[in-house]
């Protein structure tokens, strides 16, 4: 299916990895979100599972392996000019995921990949939800603690 313009949204995945106090961001270097900071992530393959591609994409793009845990979030991506069809569209499940190995890199189609803290992530000017988001994963509500699970469906 073509990302661009697309016929129906296209299943994503995206990883909020949380490590000593920080999340892992990067640097978009294809559209859509070129330049952008983000989390790693990027489109389910046929026949994959969703914690299967969220681990496929972060390896690819920072050189990572994960411990995938639970969904944080899921939300529409739609990128349409007004009156028009959209350009992009996304229907994204974002996991909660803490490092396993590797060593941190920029690849694929990521620029730059870093840790962040909370304090910090103004400065990246992201969109509000990807913010939110990574706050949530970073900040977990008093008696909401978050807890990986190895679960593989």
């Amino acid at each position: 299916m073509k990302r661009e313009y697309p016929d129906r949204p296209i299943v994503g995945v995206g990883a909020v990895v949380v490590h000593h106090g920080a999340a892992l961001i990067v640097k978009r270097a294809t559209e859509p979100l070129q330049g952008q900071w983000s989390i790693p992530g990027g489109a389910v393959e046929l026949g994959e599972t969703m914690r299967a591609a969220v681990a496929r994409e972060v390896l690819e793009e920072t050189g990572l392996a994960l411990e995938v845990g639970p969904v944080l979030d899921a939300f529409d991506s739609i990128h349409a000019a007004p009156g028009q069809s959209p350009r992009f569209h996304y229907v994204l499940i974002d996991f909660l995921c803490r490092p396993s190995g590797g060593e941190l890199r920029a690849a694929s189609d990521v620029s730059e990949a870093r840790w962040v803290t909370a304090e910090e992530l103004p400065a990246f000017q992201m969109s509000p939800v990807t913010e939110q988001l990574i706050r949530k994963a970073l900040s977990p509500l008093p008696g909401e603690e978050h807890h990986l699970s190895s679960r593989t469906q």
